[in-house]
């Protein structure tokens, strides 16, 4: 797992990066990723992944395009299905 985070706080912007559920990957992977990749803290982690199993989807990252872009990209090399929407 990348050890590089790009964002320890949530900043306001105009893109969202959205998780979906899938059937590959344990809740335990998920909810390290989402600490890894997106800077969420354990809580938030375990509570966005409880989202993106019971309803299928959760916003996971807010922030400009091209920074957006880099979790997505991190995000599908740890084997997650994500998505970009302004």
């Amino acid at each position: 797992m990348s050890k590089k985070s790009y964002n320890k706080k949530r900043r306001p912007g105009k893109h969202t990066v959205i998780v979906l559920n899938d059937n590959r990957n344990t809740f335990n992977h998920v909810t390290r990723c989402l600490q890894e990749v997106c800077g969420h803290n354990y809580l938030q982690a375990i509570q966005c992944t409880n989202i993106i199993h019971n309803s299928g989807q959760c916003e996971v990252y807010t922030d400009k395009y091209e920074i957006c872009v880099e979790v997505y990209d991190d995000l599908q090399v740890h084997g997650l299905t994500a998505t970009i929407v302004k």
